[in-house]
């Protein structure tokens, strides 16, 4: 089964997660959870990172936007991203390793 558009930017998120050793984890997506969760949860270096990741011109939901706004008004850093600006992950990880 081929992958489709989206999960390829996951994995590509997650390349680059992994690469700079970052902890992550994609919540399940089961129905069990609350909606509108973002893909990728990470810690970096003690900050809160979300990752909604969409493939082409994909937009959040309003749940999604929801939740996005939670994680900002928490002081968290949420951020969506798809194959044409992959390097806002990286953009994302300096500046958190960078707040002292």
């Amino acid at each position: 089964m081929a992958a489709t558009p989206e999960k390829k930017v996951k994995d590509a998120v997650a390349k680059i997660l992994k690469g700079n050793n970052v902890y992550y984890f994609a919540p399940a997506s089961n129905g069990m959870g609350r909606a509108g969760i973002p893909d990728l949860i990470c810690c970096v270096d003690g900050m809160f990172l979300a990752i909604e990741c969409k493939a082409g011109k994909g937009k959040t939901t309003a749940l999604q936007d929801r939740e996005i706004a939670a994680v900002k008004a928490a002081k968290g850093m949420a951020i969506v991203v798809n194959e044409n600006n992959l390097a806002d992950v990286q953009q994302s990880i300096d500046y958190l390793r960078e707040i002292p």
